[in-house]
């Protein structure tokens, strides 16, 4: 294949690419978005395979990887629950950063393309700054993927003094940054790029641990972003125009993913990188006297059902809670029926809801939930009042009525679904066990909230049976 049919593959591959972002951004055209962007892969791999660049005796050996990764990559698809989709996320970014790193250091040490004068000093540059990005992402996603997975704590891990070990940290990148593009042989650059190497993969952790549970949303978006500037860095490493542009794409939707997260947050994005809140949960949250906030109502699943069958509007707010329980499919068949008997159900999503972006909407997806009645916060949330039911599923700190009227709150200012303006509330829970915020939620003991304790898909379960009885 000659180089100018290749550049017309990868043109065609990024027009691909950009129309499969644009179908991704609604639910409805998101099958036909990530079809855009296989095809576009296939365009892309095919179009380099067979380029000018590689000889035929590498062809075996790219065969041979593709096979190895696409098994890889076929069994994660099968065994991978949806459940586990943001810790899968979160693992595929480290890849993307590891495969930075190793074309960086592959790069400097191949002596088949000699650099000379500013064009030595740029592929150096661009090699170390390929490295340092990808070895961020590399650690952070890594760490990432074990907090979202709950191999690690949610509890953010502030060190004393981290802002001033990052800041010489940084300086020590720079200092030997100078050394590594001074370095007048291979064996003298080799070790600043180590050193370089070495500091950003403890950056990455330091960086990831600090954020709380109850921003992991933010920090998959983050490593979104981060993995995509590594894919460019690897582009001008390898002067690659499709690597550039593709990661490019990737870099820069993470980066407004990441601030559309912040707003729904109510952060920014550097109070999030400077040490997130949250915790992994698991203990009831208590008022700083040390007692409980009130005395709660709890409810059963017939009775559930009965307030369901009685009500004309519903509102059914998901969270982590459901994707834990894999209640999504009873979830759909509850509703299901509860259209059936003519009940106007719908979702609210909360932006941060899980711990990724779209989290539920996945799930729900999943299940079959039809599109037009998944909607997002804004959306419903003048709706509350007139509905007659809204159901939390699993969800805790985005349903928190202290976001709105309690300035000394750790989330307040918080965007959040205002679940407790219906005539009633049913909140779903195994325990009451604060969120990931780690603080208490005042929605549990007002006077029109119910408590519907127990694991969701089997009190859900109960529930669709009495609304069939």
């Amino acid at each position: 294949m000659s180089a100018s049919l290749v550049t017309v593959a990868y043109i065609g591959a990024i027009i691909l690419f950009i129309l499969s972002l644009g179908g991704l951004s609604n639910p409805e055209s998101s099958r036909r978005g990530n079809l855009y962007g296989m095809i576009g892969m296939a365009l892309a791999v095919l179009a380099t395979v067979f380029g000018p660049r590689v000889t035929l005796a590498g062809i075996p050996w790219i065969v041979a990887a593709m096979v190895i990764g696409g098994s890889v990559g076929l069994y994660a698809a099968k065994v991978v629950k949806m459940t586990q989709m943001p810790e899968l996320v979160a693992l595929m970014h480290s890849l993307v950063g590891l495969a930075a790193m190793l074309v960086g250091f592959a790069s400097y040490i191949d002596t088949s393309v000699v650099y000379t004068g500013v064009e030595k000093t740029i592929h150096e540059v661009e090699i170390y700054i390929g490295i340092l990005i990808g070895a961020v992402t590399f650690s952070g996603s890594v760490i990432a993927f074990g907090k979202l997975s709950g191999k690690i704590g949610g509890k953010p891990m502030l060190l004393p003094g981290r802002h001033w070990l990052n800041l010489a940290g940084l300086l020590v990148v720079l200092w030997f940054g100078r050394e590594f593009i001074n370095a007048g042989s291979i064996d003298a650059g080799m070790l600043p790029l180590i050193v370089m190497t070495v500091i950003a993969l403890l950056f990455g952790i330091h960086m990831v641990m600090a954020i709380g549970g109850a921003d992991m949303p933010v920090v998959v978006s983050m490593l979104n972003s981060y993995s995509g500037w590594a894919a460019a860095a690897t582009g001008f490493m390898l002067s690659n125009d499709l690597l550039i542009v593709v990661g490019a794409l990737v870099g820069s939707s993470g980066a407004i993913l990441s601030y559309i997260m912040c707003r729904a947050m109510n952060r920014n994005f550097i109070s999030v990188i400077a040490g997130g809140f949250g915790t992994g949960g698991g203990t009831v949250a208590k008022k700083k006297h040390g007692e409980p906030e009130g005395e709660v109502t709890p409810i059963s699943a017939q009775e559930t059902a009965e307030l369901l069958k009685d009500a004309k509007s519903v509102i059914i707010v998901p969270g982590y809670g459901m994707a834990v329980a894999q209640a999504q499919h009873t979830v759909f068949e509850i509703t299901k029926l509860l259209r059936e008997k003519g009940v106007n159900i719908r979702f609210g999503i909360h932006p941060v809801a899980g711990r990724m972006p779209g989290h539920m909407n996945v799930l729900l997806a999943e299940a079959k939930v039809p599109y037009d009645i998944v909607m997002e916060m804004d959306e419903l949330n003048d709706d509350f009042p007139a509905t007659d039911v809204a159901m939390v599923i699993g969800a805790n700190d985005i349903v928190n009525p202290a976001a709105e009227d309690d300035p000394t709150s750790p989330i307040a200012g918080m965007p959040v679904l205002q679940v407790w303006k219906a005539k009633t509330s049913i909140v779903m829970k195994r325990s009451m066990a604060s969120g990931y915020a780690g603080v208490d939620n005042p929605l549990f003991y007002k006077d029109n909230n119910r408590m519907l304790f127990g694991d969701a898909k089997k009190m859900l379960h109960e529930v669709l049976v009495a609304l069939k009885a």
